[in-house]
């Protein structure tokens, strides 16, 4: 997998009191919220399981969207875990 590296100046960060896993989870939620991300995505951008993305937008009132790529994802992972 090729990645992109996008360089924030560290001025930028301690101005926003953030370090780049904070960045990350931010710019997920923000990413979800406009459903231009799958939750599945968006858990990976933020480097969280599935439940702690679910409990992390439950805590910020974000509404889950469920839709059939989301169910597809679900059932990859499941695969993928041996438990499907």
């Amino acid at each position: 997998m090729h990645a992109n590296v996008i360089e924030f100046p560290e001025d930028i960060l301690d101005s926003a009191r953030m370090k780049v896993p904070d960045l990350k989870i931010e710019l997920a939620i923000l990413l979800y919220s406009q459903h231009r991300l799958s939750i599945g995505k968006a858990r990976e951008l933020a480097d969280m399981s599935l439940w702690e993305f679910r409990q992390l937008l439950g805590f910020r009132k974000i509404p889950a969207h469920y839709d059939v790529s989301d169910l597809t994802e679900d059932i990859a992972t499941l695969k993928q875990m041996g438990r499907l």
